[in-house]
């Protein structure tokens, strides 16, 4: 993040009470192709956010993921960020930090005009399975058959963005209450989650027609399984995740036949 445009930006609205970061680069894989670009856009620029923040006087919201022992670029750079946020809000009791970690965000907004529409090859699950459904690639690459789970393939906990956006709500209001200083971490997911086949099959019930998929060798950082306990969003911030894979898949295969070349308006 470029320092005098966010000088630029919180000069224009002086009135802000809350900042929700979400300029991280994010995909796994991706992360040891562009290792320095991750550190430096991950790292670099959430200290100038801070950085400017500090200087406006502002109090920072913030979503991060996992935290130690991380297994790949880019959850070395989120863990990071975090123990730099969690530094300044010891050391500097004007600030309030919250650290929302959220896992596998799936789905769209149920009226299918909001969705998720990445940028060249998509490095996340569901979208990559709806761009296969709707016909513009050939077939999903399951990375790894033989991982530690019910069928071999990788198990996630997948959250609908909904729910994530509920909680991002409650999560700044949380922030706001009176005397609240610190750093509050918080888990968003299901708390259960699903393996990268039980994705697939969700999906094709979603669209009525198989998923075409291909089992070839693990990613490199990836782990058998990963999944949410969400008890302490739950007893302080009242947020629990209402939505189920089945309407994560609808909700996105709406959003995808109505959209089918993304925001893209050129078929």
């Amino acid at each position: 993040m470029d320092v005098s445009a966010l000088r630029q930006v919180f000069s224009k609205y002086p009135t802000v009470h809350c900042v929700i970061h979400f300029a991280a680069l994010k995909a796994v894989g991706e992360s040891f192709q562009k290792v320095l670009e991750y550190y430096s856009n991950n790292i670099q620029g959430a200290c100038n956010l801070l950085k400017v923040m500090e200087e406006f006087k502002y109090l920072p919201l913030d979503e991060k993921h996992r935290t130690g022992n991380c297994t790949n670029p880019y959850g070395t750079t989120k863990d990071t960020v975090e123990r730099m946020m969690i530094d300044l809000s010891s050391a500097n009791s004007e600030w309030c930090i919250t650290l929302l970690r959220y896992f596998n965000p799936a789905g769209a907004h149920e009226s299918g005009n909001i969705g998720e529409d990445p940028l060249g090859i998509p490095n996340n699950l569901m979208p990559y399975i709806a761009q296969v459904a709707i016909g513009r690639r050939e077939k999903i690459s399951v990375y790894g058959g033989d991982y530690k789970t019910s069928d071999g393939t990788g198990h996630r906990d997948y959250v609908h963005v909904v729910d994530l956006a509920e909680g991002h709500v409650l999560a700044v209001q949380h922030i706001l209450a009176d005397n609240r200083n610190g750093t509050h971490i918080f888990n968003l997911g299901s708390g259960t989650g699903s393996t990268v086949l039980e994705v697939i099959q969700a999906f094709s019930k979603a669209c009525g027609k198989e998923i075409p998929y291909e089992i070839v060798g693990r990613r490199r950082g990836d782990v058998d399984s990963l999944y949410a306990s969400c008890d302490r969003a739950q007893e302080e911030l009242g947020w629990k995740s209402t939505r189920t894979l089945e309407s994560m898949c609808r909700d996105m295969w709406n959003w995808q036949t109505k959209n089918p070349t993304g925001f893209n308006t050129t078929k």
